[in-house]
């Protein structure tokens, strides 16, 4: 065993070389973890983009909009955010019938990083946000055909449960301050079939005067006939959109070889009777471990009195949710790939007992030592992903108004915002910690 472990190499996984930012942003350093992001990307200023994009490259630039966005630099953010989509390949989980996923799961840094699906809809999500907070709709609006197509990739595969919803939300109000309100109303319908948003009920109603559409969702939530709160008669709209915490990230784990055999079942490949022959007892394998919460809860005053906030998405549970789908392949990878050693150590071993049996379980033990040593799990993944979303929408009379969210240990953070008659005004604050 001592000889398996002097085999293991050294080299950083991406969580471990993400140590350093994750502790700046935790203590509330946002430009120290985005110096220490561009490291990863290989830049020495965080306007620079990378010349050539390795197999983590563009995850990094992933994070640093994340960090752009919670130190309001929107218009960076864009264009890290734009940079990411580009150059980030999906894992898809729609048509992995082989398996294919638990093996990438093992390629760590000599494949370049695939976003997972609820990844990349939250992606085009946030930078929704970007655009709307320099009131930029047809940037938003691009976003939201972006957000859209991964939208109907994820009803396709799981149509059971809600996604992003905060992105249906941020498009249907897109929509809704372009006059499309057909559009407008479908956004909405899917962001009424996460949950019961309460600050939709002015909206759709003003919008169903407008428009023939009826989704399932809007139906059910006209026929409720609840009323909003009474708004200006020459109102603007405003909207509050607050993003806390930190989604769950992977780290390497072990589990006996008889556990993890129960969790892959039928996604093994090869016999597992072979590793009884092996001297490694555990499987090693990526899983999704919760991140530590500086920043659990927000709350938002308008002009200093208090406001609703509404949980729009726990993007933490719909992470987990995907990984639990992709555990077993992952697991059955890993066992699979123990199979193939432990046929191969077996091989070296018996070829070695024809002339000296100790030399021959030495040799086994070595082969099996160099193939655990090219085998390291992928802990790749968006950590600075926040883990829920918020928003307040509320209309407020012309002129200038004072929003202040309070982070609890992440502090307050105001802002003051003019509107016009009619306008809107949109305030983000992203605090990935």
């Amino acid at each position: 065993m001592a000889l398996l472990v002097a085999f293991t190499p050294g080299c950083a996984t991406y969580s471990d070389k993400m140590k350093g930012a994750r502790s700046a942003v935790s203590a509330g350093d946002y430009a120290k973890g985005i110096s220490e992001v561009d490291k990863i990307i290989g830049v020495n200023s965080p306007e620079k983009m990378p010349t050539k994009f390795g197999s983590e490259t563009a995850l990094a630039v992933l994070e640093r909009a994340t960090l752009k966005q919670a130190t309001d630099d929107f218009k960076g953010s864009e264009t890290d955010f734009e940079s990411a989509d580009k150059n980030l390949e999906l894992l898809d989980i729609a048509n992995d019938t082989v398996g294919e996923i638990g093996k990438y799961m093992f390629s760590d840094s000599s494949t370049k990083y695939r976003s997972s699906p609820i990844e990349k809809v939250s992606l085009n999500g946030f930078n929704m946000m970007n655009y709307l907070a320099e009131g930029n709709l047809q940037g938003s609006r691009v976003e939201a055909r972006r957000f859209t197509v991964m939208q109907n990739y994820l009803n396709d595969t799981d149509p059971q449960r809600p996604h992003a919803a905060f992105g249906s939300y941020l498009a249907g109000f897109t929509m809704e301050r372009l006059g499309e309100y057909g559009s407008a109303m479908r956004y909405y319908d899917e962001a009424l079939q996460a949950q019961n948003f309460n600050s939709l009920h002015g909206p759709v109603s003003r919008l169903a005067r407008l428009t023939q559409y009826r989704g399932k969702a809007i139906k059910r939530f006209l026929s409720k006939g609840t009323t909003s709160p009474k708004a200006p008669k020459k109102g603007a709209d405003l909207l509050v959109m607050v993003s806390i915490g930190r989604v769950p990230h992977k780290e390497p784990k072990r589990i006996p070889i008889g556990a993890a055999i129960g969790i892959a079942g039928t996604w093994i490949s090869g016999n597992p009777a072979v590793l009884g022959h092996t001297a490694t007892k555990v499987v090693v394998y990526p899983e999704l471990v919760p991140s530590q919460h500086v920043i659990n809860k927000a709350s938002v005053r308008i002009d200093g009195k208090p406001a609703d906030l509404e949980l729009a998405s726990d993007l933490g549970a719909e992470i987990t949710h995907e990984y639990d789908e992709m555990k077993p392949k992952i697991i059955g990878a890993a066992i699979s790939r123990m199979i193939v050693r432990a046929a191969a150590s077996e091989g070296v071993r018996q070829a070695g007992n024809q002339s000296d049996q100790a030399v021959g379980w030495i040799a086994a033990i070595l082969t099996e030592a160099t193939l655990v040593a090219m085998d390291k799990p992928d802990t790749r993944s968006w950590i600075f992903l926040p883990n829920r979303i918020f928003i307040h929408r509320s209309r407020v009379s012309p002129g200038e108004h004072e929003i202040a969210v309070d982070l609890g240990r992440g502090g307050v953070r105001s802002q003051k915002v003019k509107v016009s008659a009619g306008g809107f005004a949109v305030v983000v604050v992203t605090a990935p910690r």
